[in-house]
C-alpha cells in the first residue's frame, strides 16, 4: 500500500474514533442530567473526570508504544464495549435501585464516575499508539504528524457533536444510539489493526483480537435486541406498572401513567413529577385562585401549563375574555387535548374558544409579546432544574412586568417551602429586584403520596410555595364567588402565608442570567 493511502486510512481511523468518543461523552452527560437531574453539576462531573482520565490513559499507553498495533487494538475493543452498554448500565442501575435508599442512593453518580473515568482512560491512550502507527506508514516530523493527527480528532469531534443531537438521540434514542456508536468502534478499530498493521501481530494475536471484536459485536448487537424489553421493564421499575404513554418528544420525556380503571393519573416530563390526579387540584387552585380574585381578570398569560389544568381553573372564574397558554412542547399540548384521562382531568379547557394555544420558549414570548394581562400565571418546573434557571431570573420578572396592565397581577410557583427554603426565598427576592411588590404564601401539607419517576427522594416535598406580585402590594384573598374547594379557604390560606413567612432566609440576592442562584 502506497504510504500516502496508509496515511489516509489511519487518520480516517482517528476521524471515526474521535466521533464515537464524542458520543460517549455526550451521552453520559444527557442521561445524567436525565436521571439525575442538574445538567450543569452532570455536565461539570463528565467532562472534568473524563478530561482528567485522559492525561491519565495518554501517560499509561507510552508503555504499550512497542506493540502499538496489539494496543490499540485492544483499546478500541475495550472502549466499544465499555462505551456502548454505558446508556444500558447507567439506565439499569438507577431504575432498579433508585428506590432503594441509603448507601443505593448515590449509585448512579458513582457509576456516571467510573464510565467517564473508564470512558476517559481508553480515550486517553489512543493517542500516544496512534501516534506511533502513524508514523510506521511514514516518517515525518513530530509537529506535521501532531497535527494531521489533531486535525482529524477535532473534525470527528464536531461530527460526533453534530450526530448525536440531531441524528442519533432523536432517530434512535440513548440507548440504541449509543449501542449502534460503540459497534462502529469496534468495527473501525478492529479494521484499521487487521487491515494496515496485521504483520504487527503475530497469528495468535491476530486471532485474539478477531475473537475479542466479533465478542464485543454479539454483547452489543444481542443487548440492541432486547433493547425494547429492557426500556419497558426499567420503565415500569422507575414508573410503575401502570404506564400508559411513554414518548420522547424531541424537547423531552413524556410518561403519562394511570388514570383508568380507578388508577390515580400522573404525568412525568423528563422525569419529574408535573401531575399527580391525587393533589392537582389543590395546587392549581392555590395557584390560580389568589391572582385572579385580586382585580381584573379578563386577559389571563399561563406560561407553562401545557397540561391544561391552570387553565381550566382560571375558566372557573366570571368575566374571563382571553386565556393564552405558552408551552415549549406540542406534544404536551396534544396530550392534554386528545388522552381521555387528562383532557377529562383538564375539563377539555383547551376546547374553549376563549383559550388560545401557543407553542413556544416563555421567555422569548414575553420578549416578543406586544399584548397586556390582568394576570400572568407562571406554571413552570423547579427553578433548581437548569433548563429553567432563566425563567426564573430578574430578567424574565422585568419582561412580565412589562406585559402587566394597570392593576394586574403576577402569580409565581416557586418549588416547596420547608425543604428548600433557600430557593423558595431567592425567587421572591429575584422577582422584588424586577419591580414588584410580593405577597409569598405556601399551600400545605399535603397528603403523602407514593413517589414515581427517576427524580424521587426519600421524601417528597410536602408543601408548594408561591409568590403573588404586582407593581402595589397584592392582597391575598380568595374569590367567594369562584367555586373552591373546602380545603382552600381564606383562613387556611393566610395561615400558610405566616407559616411561609417564618421561614424566611434574608438578605438573599437576586438570581439573573448571568449569575443563577438556585444551585442549592
Amino acid at each position: 500500500m502506497r504510504p500516502g493511502t496508509g496515511r489516509f486510512l489511519v487518520l480516517a481511523g482517528v476521524f471515526v474514533c474521535a466521533a464515537c468518543g464524542l458520543v460517549y461523552e455526550l451521552e453520559l452527560v444527557a442521561l445524567a442530567s436525565y436521571l439525575i437531574g442538574d445538567s450543569v453539576t452532570q455536565t461539570s462531573v463528565v467532562l472534568s473526570v473524563m478530561v482528567f482520565a485522559m492525561g491519565i490513559g495518554s501517560l499509561a499507553a507510552k508503555r504499550l508504544r512497542c506493540r502499538a498495533a496489539a494496543g490499540f487494538g485492544a483499546v478500541e475493543a475495550a472502549l466499544a464495549l465499555v462505551g456502548g452498554c454505558s446508556a444500558m448500565a447507567l439506565y439499569a442501575v438507577f431504575a432498579w435501585t433508585g428506590g432503594w435508599g441509603g448507601v443505593w442512593s448515590g449509585g448512579p453518580r458513582c457509576l456516571l464516575v467510573a464510565f467517564s473515568l473508564a470512558i476517559g482512560l481508553l480515550i486517553g491512550a489512543e493517542v500516544p499508539l496512534l501516534m506511533e502507527l502513524i508514523q510506521r506508514i511514514r516518517r515525518q516530523d513530530a509537529g506535521g504528524a501532531v497535527a494531521d493527527l489533531f486535525a482529524a480528532d477535532y473534525v470527528g469531534a464536531l461530527v460526533g457533536g453534530l450526530a448525536f443531537p440531531f441524528l442519533l438521540l432523536p432517530q434512535l434514542g440513548q440507548l440504541t444510539g449509543t449501542l449502534l456508536t460503540g459497534a462502529i468502534n469496534a468495527v473501525a478499530g478492529g479494521a484499521l489493526v487487521l487491515g494496515l498493521f496485521r504483520r504487527d501481530l503475530s497469528r495468535r494475536g491476530r486471532l485474539l483480537l478477531v475473537v475479542a471484536n466479533v465478542a464485543v459485536l454479539g454483547v452489543l448487537a444481542a443487548a440492541a435486541l432486547l433493547v425494547d424489553d429492557f426500556e419497558r421493564a426499567a420503565r415500569q421499575a422507575v414508573y410503575g406498572g401502570h404506564v400508559r404513554v411513554a414518548v420522547h418528544t424531541g424537547a423531552q420525556e413524556l410518561v403519562l401513567t394511570g388514570g383508568t380503571h380507578g388508577r390515580p393519573l400522573a404525568l412525568f416530563l423528563d422525569g419529574r413529577l408535573r401531575v399527580s390526579g391525587r393533589d392537582e387540584r389543590l395546587y392549581h387552585e392555590a395557584l390560580v385562585r389568589p391572582a385572579m380574585s385580586d382585580g381584573p381578570h379578563a386577559r389571563v398569560l399561563v406560561l407553562g401549563g401545557g397540561d391544561g389544568l391552570a387553565a381550566r381553573e382560571v375558566l372557573r372564574h366570571p368575566g374571563v375574555e382571553r386565556v393564552d397558554v405558552v408551552d415549549p412542547d406540542p406534544a404536551v399540548v396534544r396530550l392534554a387535548r386528545h388522552d381521555p384521562a387528562l383532557s377529562a382531568l383538564n375539563g377539555h379547557a383547551f376546547g374553549d374558544p376563549r383559550v388560545h394555544v401557543c407553542t413556544a420558549d416563555a421567555f422569548r414570548r414575553l420578549r416578543d409579546t406586544r399584548r397586556s394581562y390582568d394576570v400572568v400565571i407562571a406554571d413552570l418546573p423547579d427553578p433548581r432544574v437548569t433548563a429553567s434557571t432563566k425563567l426564573y431570573s430578574q430578567e424574565f420578572y422585568g419582561l412580565a412586568r412589562r406585559v402587566l396592565a394597570r392593576g394586574g397581577r403576577l402569580v409565581v410557583h416557586a418549588g416547596p417551602v420547608t425543604s428548600r427554603p433557600r430557593v423558595f426565598w431567592t425567587v421572591e427576592a429575584t422577582i422584588r429586584a424586577a419591580g414588584l411588590r410580593t405577597a409569598p404564601y405556601r399551600v400545605g401539607e399535603r397528603a403523602p403520596a407514593p413517589w414515581a419517576g427517576p427524580h424521587r427522594p426519600a421524601g417528597a416535598p410536602r408543601d408548594w410555595g408561591f409568590v403573588l406580585a404586582a407593581r402595589t402590594r397584592p392582597a391575598l384573598t380568595l374569590d367567594r364567588d369562584a367555586p373552591r374547594p373546602d380545603t382552600l379557604t381564606p383562613e387556611v390560606l393566610r395561615a400558610d402565608a405566616r407559616a411561609a413567612a417564618r421561614t424566611r432566609v434574608p438578605g438573599l440576592p437576586p438570581s439573573t442570567l448571568v449569575r443563577p442562584r438556585y444551585a442549592n
